[in-house]
């Protein structure tokens, strides 16, 4: 995973779990409300506008979100898929480290644009950035079912879904944020929770068809499946679009603060983010193949392996919001940075099926966690409403670039460590497993930082 969109002007668009004063100062953060991924745009509606609370149209327009979340993240989640099936039958003279750009690149601008397509909501194209982003979308997976060649995969299924990702990122969670004030939290925890729910489901899509119809076929029913699902779920969004009020309110926000950048709170976030992310997504990408080259376990066998990662990242994802609304979000973050960090390394002891699937599971379930719970510590990082969504998405660019290089310098080092004709991933593992501990390291100076700068009370952030 893990993760936003820059909020707005002088009158922002502000995580969820904020309260202010007459000012417009941050001045409680005790609810994780706007938990959900890496690049979570920042949609809550300011102090001043009215937020509807639930109803059934409210949680409809959940419903359409986490299918929306569901094509969005799955087909990131999914990739691990596509990585061993090219790596070993459909483009085997790429080496891994090329193949793994492809997805890396859709996660890229996916989370990129999710952060300056901001603007574009605020002058009121939510209608405009579903339904381009949705067809966009949809255009690129069946794109990529006619492509034979690593340059088209590239532009088909790193470009181009990359940029309909990014476009759809922001309309349906600001929708979700909109209708809700007490259970928000809850509201926003389901929508995201498609992420790996649509991982779970194309997974087993490929792994059930691969074997019996063409590549093409099977990424082209993965495509009418998406269809489908966006045909259900753009109008359960669509109906809800005049309860947006002031929040498409033509005034473009704003992207940059450079006072962030003398700001030492706001860099340990950030560069923790850095080297968490760098290694969050290489054993979702590596595991179905790790599993077919180094066990030599069967594609299907090592793709459903890969689901059990995804689904126990649902109950992590869920945990973590509940834990960080009763003890602050710095405390569990910091666990399941650690804890991710040695299932990663813990992996190299993994040689056979059995300790490879416990692998898998904890690895999933701990990761879970690393996504929702940043954009809680950051309203403390940040405690200034007027340029907490400014900060927030420049902070989450840190994790874009790190969601980029990161598999692709694993698979990179795997094949520096391999040798003498057999495969190897102790470089991969050591990378993944590495790096978030390093993450874990500037958590501790950062937790240092905040409880220095309150000047005692509570360690709980």
């Amino acid at each position: 995973m893990a993760t936003s969109s820059s909020a707005g002007s002088d009158v922002e668009k502000q995580d969820s779990s904020l309260e202010y004063d007459k000012d417009g100062n941050i001045t409680s953060t005790s609810d994780v409300e706007n938990a959900t991924t890496l690049a979570t745009p920042v949609t809550a509606p300011p102090p001043s506008a009215e937020t509807k609370d639930g109803g059934a149209r409210a949680w409809l327009q959940v419903a359409g979100s986490f299918l929306v979340f569901g094509n969005l993240w799955g087909m990131s989640f999914a990739f691990g898929s596509f990585q061993s099936y090219y790596e070993l039958t459909y483009i085997p003279n790429e080496s891994a480290s090329s193949i793994s750009w492809i997805g890396t690149v859709a996660i890229f601008l996916l989370i990129l644009l999710g952060v300056l397509s901001g603007p574009l909501f605020d002058l009121g194209w939510f209608q405009t950035m579903l339904i381009v982003g949705g067809l966009g979308q949809t255009l690129s997976v069946f794109l990529t079912s006619v492509s034979t060649q690593y340059w088209q995969l590239m532009l088909t299924q790193g470009v181009l879904q990359g940029l309909a990702n990014g476009l759809l990122y922001l309309p349906g969670l600001a929708l979700v944020s909109r209708s809700f004030k007490k259970h928000r939290a809850v509201a926003m925890g389901i929508t995201t929770c498609g992420a790996p729910v649509g991982g779970i489901i194309y997974t087993l899509i490929f792994s059930q068809m691969i074997e019996n119809v063409s590549f093409g076929w099977t990424v082209r029913t993965i495509g009418f499946v998406m269809l489908g699902t966006y045909l259900i779920s753009f109008p359960l969004l669509l109906w809800g679009v005049t309860n947006l009020g002031d929040l498409a309110s033509g005034q473009p926000r704003k992207l940059f603060d450079r006072g962030a950048l003398i700001d030492t709170p706001f860099w340990l976030y950030s560069f923790a983010n850095f080297f968490i992310f760098l290694g969050y997504m290489v054993p979702f990408v590596f595991i179905p193949s790790y599993g077919q080259l180094v066990l030599r376990i069967s594609q299907r066998n090592s793709l459903y392996i890969a689901t059990i990662a995804q689904a126990t990242s649902i109950f992590g994802r869920l945990l973590a919001g509940y834990s960080a609304s009763r003890i602050g979000g710095m405390i569990p973050w910091t666990f399941c940075v650690v804890s991710s960090g040695i299932v990663a390394i813990a992996w190299l002891a993994a040689k056979e099926t059995g300790a490879f699937i416990a692998v898998a599971a904890l690895y999933g379930f701990f990761s879970g966690a690393l996504t929702p719970l940043p954009p809680s510590v950051f309203t403390v990082v940040c405690p200034d409403a007027k340029v907490f969504g400014a900060r927030l998405g420049m902070a989450q660019g840190f994790g874009s670039i790190a969601s980029l290089i990161g598999p692709p310098i694993a698979a990179a080092l795997a094949k520096a460590s391999s040798g003498g004709g057999s495969t190897n991933y102790l470089g991969l593992q050591l990378f993944a497993g590495l790096v978030m501990l390093t993450g874990a390291c500037v958590l501790v100076a950062l937790w240092a930082v905040l409880i220095q700068r309150r000047n005692g009370g509570s360690k709980l952030i």
